[in-house]
């Protein structure tokens, strides 16, 4: 065996090691991320009892996908050690084939959904709130709002109805002094 051989297999296992280390780290901050998105997803929520469950039990079944991922890593890892041909991007794949998988866990569930659901409706509030303070800002200024503006238009349009009558009727009494 020569001088180099031992070199490059401690930079191989150099690589692996660093290549695992960051796999891991990723694979808690993904974790970390979801776990506090999840959170503060069903933070003030309303859910029922059954749809808590039903979220608890995605979740239960995402952390079982990032397990059984970290089990395969561990088993590639040792795969690597014994001399094995294995690519750093494979760990790479399965870290974010598991993202994918535990995420659709969790977002599957009606607990999600009603989280989701509530988080729309409070954005819809607090667009109007904008839309509102908006229009009275326009109208301290003395622009036109889109209040003014529709108003404008439904009345133009009752004009134009009203002229089309007028018009109808003056045919009519042309017609019959013709």
């Amino acid at each position: 065996m020569s001088e180099q051989q031992p070199q490059d297999w401690s930079q191989l296992m150099e690589q692996m090691n660093e290549a695992v280390a960051d796999s891991i780290e990723r694979n808690v901050e993904a974790q970390t991320a979801m776990m506090e998105s999840w959170t503060g997803a069903f933070d003030g929520s309303t859910l029922s009892e059954e749809e808590m469950t039903e979220g608890i039990e995605g979740y239960r079944q995402a952390y079982e996908v990032w397990m059984d991922t970290a089990e395969e890593m561990v088993e590639r890892t040792g795969d690597a050690a014994e001399g094995e041909d294995v690519d750093a991007e494979e760990f790479r794949d399965l870290w974010l084939q598991s993202a994918n998988e535990s995420f659709k866990e969790i977002m599957s569930t009606s607990a999600f959904a009603a989280a989701n659901g509530e988080l729309v409706e409070i954005l819809m509030e607090a667009q109007q709130e904008v839309d509102d303070m908006t229009q009275e800002n326009l109208a301290q200024f003395g622009m036109a709002t889109r209040d003014d503006v529709v108003e404008v238009g439904e009345r133009l349009v009752e004009l134009e109805r009203r002229q089309h009558a007028v018009e109808q009727k003056l045919d009519r009494i042309i017609e019959e002094l013709e």
